[in-house]
């Protein structure tokens, strides 16, 4: 993926504000299975389908996460009301600049697709 879209998606004072928020993942007991991906890397892949309108099944190759990835991450992300803990704190700390609008813009994507979804 291409730098400047990844910053353009989710600037640094946005991921800021995310990763915190973001639940953890644990290894497996057993071991195996692939490598985590980053978490900044699926987030941006899941910011760009919410705010392209594309299907999770078109996420460009060029994100490096496959779409089951991006969907499987959403879905445990909307579970566990990342979205509503990610506009509280974009209220609170970004203040009404450009990342707060994106923060907002972004939540609200979410949300109409969380809607769908079910």
């Amino acid at each position: 993926m291409r730098a400047e879209l990844s910053c353009r998606l989710v600037p640094d004072t946005l991921w800021d504000l995310t990763a915190p928020l973001l639940p953890r993942f644990s290894r497996r007991p057993q071991g195996g299975g692939t490598s985590p991906l980053s978490e900044r890397a699926v987030f941006t892949a899941v910011v760009y389908v919410l705010t392209s309108g594309c299907s999770w099944r078109l996420l460009p190759d060029t994100f490096g996460v496959s779409p089951a990835t991006a969907h499987r991450r959403f879905t445990v992300w909307s579970n566990s009301g990342l979205w509503h803990a990610l506009d509280r704190a974009a209220a609170e700390s970004l203040g009404r600049g450009s990342d707060a609008g994106w923060a907002a813009a972004i939540v609200d994507a979410a949300n109409l697709r969380c809607c769908a979804d079910d």
